[in-house]
């Protein structure tokens, strides 16, 4: 076999007979992290959610794409890369163009990208807010599309719950005595669009937002947080 040296040589040593030549050790592979010069592959992981707001007559449909780094490694990593918002209600197209823009910025500069939520559910609308469907209470749409995001997050590994194992369990014991409780008093819901999460008649949290509050052994228990007036 000829190999072809195309630098000069500056040095050389004698291999004697009863010596074995190490082979050169492989490279170590290249760990990858999010930054703004990784380019988009031809395929992106993605996903749609859907909104929609009592103040609207058409839905948004939020679609956040995924790239995964380090694929097929002990490193690999689903990292948010787009973000794109759509609507047959176009009274909202220009600053929502405008945000998809900058999220989608922010995904592909690297680093956290998590304080992107409370900076988005944070936003108020002076016309009022609304309940979606569940009972959160919304201050705006930019604040449901930071819900979205958030969702989205907790999804792909990016956030926690928030919520420990020992709250888990509360909400879980607390939400299956209630429905016990409230089992024989209960109706069918007669609403076609009805999505509820939570019992007819819970209040509405103020840790939390949602409208998740009842009343259990005595105290305001809410059972989205856990949040409970008796501690």
């Amino acid at each position: 076999m000829t190999i072809k040296i195309d630098e000069k040589i500056v040095g050389y040593e004698v291999v004697k007979a009863n010596e074995k030549v190490q082979p050169a050790a492989a490279p170590e592979p290249k760990f990858v992290e999010m930054h703004e010069k990784v380019k988009r592959p031809e395929l992106l992981v993605g996903s749609t959610y859907k909104i929609k707001t009592p103040n609207s007559e058409h839905a948004f449909y939020i679609t956040i794409n995924d790239i995964i780094l380090n694929q097929g490694s002990e490193h690999e990593q689903r990292r948010p890369f787009e973000i794109f918002i759509n609507s047959k209600n176009m009274e909202h197209y220009q600053w929502i163009a405008a945000l998809t823009l900058i999220i989608s910025a922010v995904f592909r500069k690297g680093g956290d990208c998590t304080f992107l939520v409370e900076e988005l559910k944070s936003v108020f609308d002076p016309k009022g807010g609304y309940f979606k469907q569940g009972g959160q209470w919304m201050p705006s749409l930019v604040a449901e599309i930071g819900d979205v995001l958030e969702r989205h997050l907790k999804f792909i590994g990016l956030m926690d719950s928030g919520l420990d194992e020992h709250q888990q369990r509360f909400i879980a014991q607390k939400k299956a005595e209630f429905e016990q409780l409230a089992a024989a008093k209960q109706a069918a819901a007669n609403c076609d669009d009805s999505t509820e999460k939570y019992p007819a008649g819970a209040q509405l949290c103020s840790k939390c937002h949602t409208q998740a509050a009842v009343q259990m052994d005595g105290c305001l228990t809410c059972l989205a947080c856990g949040d409970s007036k008796c501690g």
